[in-house]
């Protein structure tokens, strides 16, 4: 199936090794390595079931190329390579693939297991985001439609509770009521979409810590998997950092006592992002670092309740009543952000000596 897709890049796939690579879980992706060549690659298929125009991905990461090249030619930005034919992308009969320069020596982490690998992930996706304040956001692709749209979401879990699943609708009564209690983020997220202190800036969307790369020393050197980037505010990025580092289990785990804040990540993750967006960000947005936390966590519990009440249709589950435990994860995981959330915000203001 690859001979085809390496041929165009003029590589062999007779002299080249190709394994499976990495734990991602949207697109297929290989290591490429090719006995006397100057460089090892990273082969990717597109996922066409999540992202169903892999050509405007294509058009993004040219359109960023192109400018960090001319603004910040020393960027470590793993740009798609061109084939024979001067083409970012090779479609056949199987799908949309690309290829891609392997950074290395270079090791990423499906795990945050420090505060200082929190802060340097951090610090990667604030410095991603601040290099490319001058590019014309408005003009990136949408990707994903509707991807952190938290009044879509709503409206998600809205329609589930009329036309879900009706003894799930029941038996989740005690979730969906705790849900309803946090519409407000809802009505604060409206605002931020309409204020002119919110500025629309290239954001990553998914600021895992598996989308940074790490040297060996464990200094970041670059963020990847960039399908998803695309004109978005800053609280997407932040937020999914702050609901992905700060509790010690995953979303997955359904043992509720053992989710807790750990307040030394939430200082690492604010100290790395500031260390790169402080002076971009305006007072406004200062102002809502740990509303972002609230933000991320309450759209995936909606999103978790929401697939639950219609039957796991688009997560799936591997066991009856897993969208639920996961919906419960989170929102425990935002009542417990909420009660520190005071705490949290009187911390910001001192440090960045914000008025009250």
């Amino acid at each position: 199936m690859l001979q085809s897709i390496l041929k165009a890049y003029g590589l062999s796939a007779a002299q080249c090794k190709v394994r499976p690579f990495g734990s991602g879980l949207i697109n297929h992706t290989w290591k490429v390595e090719c006995p006397g060549g100057e460089r090892d690659y990273i082969l990717q298929q597109i996922n066409q079931d999540v992202f169903t125009n892999p050509e405007d991905i294509a058009l993004n990461l040219s359109a960023l190329a192109a400018y960090l090249r001319e603004h910040v030619p020393g960027y470590i930005f793993p740009e798609p390579l061109t084939t024979l034919d001067g083409n970012t992308i090779v479609r056949d009969e199987d799908g949309y693939f690309r290829l891609m320069p392997f950074i290395g020596p270079s090791v990423a982490y499906d795990v945050v297991t420090s505060p200082a690998k929190a802060y340097e992930a951090a610090k990667q996706f604030g410095r991603f985001t601040h290099l490319l304040e001058g590019f014309p956001a408005a003009e990136l692709r949408i990707t994903l439609a509707g991807f952190h749209d938290l009044s879509l979401r709503y409206q998600q879990f809205e329609t589930a509770l009329l036309q879900g699943d009706k003894d799930r609708i029941a038996a989740s009564r005690d979730s969906i009521i705790r849900a309803q209690q946090f519409r407000g983020i809802v009505t604060t997220y409206e605002h931020i979409r309409v204020s002119q202190d919110f500025k629309l800036r290239v954001t990553h969307h998914d600021t895992k810590i598996s989308n940074v790369l790490f040297d060996e020393k464990g200094k970041g050197l670059c963020v990847i998997d960039l399908d998803t980037v695309m004109p978005g505010y800053f609280i997407s990025d932040l937020g999914d950092m702050l609901r992905t580092y700060l509790s010690p289990v995953t979303e997955e785990e359904a043992d509720l006592s053992k989710i807790e804040i750990r307040d030394h990540y939430f200082t690492a993750i604010v100290d790395g992002y500031l260390s790169e967006m402080k002076h971009s960000l305006t007072q406004a947005e200062l102002r809502h670092l740990v509303y972002a936390g609230k933000f991320m966590i309450y759209m995936q519990a909606l999103r978790f309740l929401t697939d639950h009440l219609n039957n796991d249709r688009y997560y799936g589950a591997r066991y009856e009543g897993h969208n639920l435990v996961r919906a419960n994860n989170q929102l425990v995981l935002l009542e417990q952000l909420s009660a520190k959330e005071e705490t949290f915000n009187n911390m910001i203001r001192k440090m960045l000596q914000l008025p009250v």
